[in-house]
This record gives C-alpha cells, structure tokens and sequence, in this order.
C-alpha cells in the first residue's frame, strides 16, 4: 500500500507543497491539516477511541472519536465526514458542527485541525488494526482522564477547549 501523501500548509493553511505521512511525522516543521470530530450519546456522553498499539503515534491511548488526515485536494468538512464513516462506520451524512479550529504543535508534529461535533449512539464498526475499543464517557470520567497518562495530549487539549467552551460541563 503506498504511503499516504499529506498537503503542507503554512499556518493560515494555505498549501504550499506535499510530503509523504512518515516525512510529516518526526518533523514539526512540515504543517499538515485534520479533521476532528466529537461524538455525543443523545444522553450527553461523550465517545472516544482507543489507539491500537500499532498506531505510529500515541499507540493505546484514548483519543477523539474521529480523527483524520486530509487527503490532497480535500476540505475540513469533506474529510471529517469520511473519517467518521472510514473509522467508526457513522453514516456520513449526520448533522455535523463546527466547534472550533485547534493547531496541534508538539515535538513529534504540527497539525492544522477543525473541529466539529456530531450526536450518535452508534453501532460503531471500526478497523482492529487501527482501533481497539470504542467507550462512551461521562463528564466525570472526562475531567479525570484529564492528569492520568491514558489520554493522548492532543485530546486533553481538545477537552480543555470543550470544557472552556461549555460543550461539555
């Protein structure tokens, strides 16, 4: 399978070249763009991912439900809903809003992200490959994940900005 290729965009996201996914991974310097997405339970729970232990960054970790890469040519909006289907199984044509835009810079990447929300109970059917568990999680639950080392940094970041917000309180 080849290796994909991500758009490198400055930091307003105006692309201005290409680079292979392990180019883009390992060096902070070449900004790329993801779509995230929060999933809801009708009842207020919200849903996360556990990374599969082969994933190349933060393997076993929780994560947000929904996160992906933008393929060349693609938009926020576009690449979210095919991550939802790609990763979870949603229907990609859910109701989807948009909460706020993230970049992600730390020492292993730089991630330019958009971030929407969506409400669905599921069923979820996900790649084993890429993801071992899907949960639902209280607020409570939530807020302390927030000091324990099972969620990645991206995501207590997101949540960070969510609890903020007042999306989730």
């Amino acid at each position: 399978m080849p290796e994909e290729i991500f758009e490198i965009v400055d930091d307003s996201n105006n692309v201005i070249g290409t680079a292979k996914r392990g180019e883009c991974h390992g060096n902070p310097v070449l900004i790329h763009r993801t779509a995230h997405v929060i999933v809801f339970h009708p009842d207020g729970r919200m849903l996360l991912q556990k990374r599969s232990m082969n994933k190349d960054i933060q393997p076993g970790k929780w994560d947000t439900a929904v996160g992906g890469h933008l393929m060349p040519g693609e938009d926020f909006e576009t690449a979210a809903r095919r991550e939802m289907k790609e990763e979870l199984g949603m229907p990609p044509n859910l109701p989807l809003k948009h909460l706020f835009e993230s970049k992600i810079r730390n020492k292993i990447e730089s991630e330019n992200t958009s971030v929407y929300s969506t409400v669905y109970e599921g069923p979820f059917d996900f790649p084993k490959d890429e993801i071992d568990d899907v949960k639902f999680w209280t607020v409570l639950e939530l807020r302390n994940g927030m000091t324990k080392d099972y969620f990645t940094e991206n995501l207590k970041t997101e949540l960070g900005k969510l609890f903020e917000m007042g999306i989730v309180c």
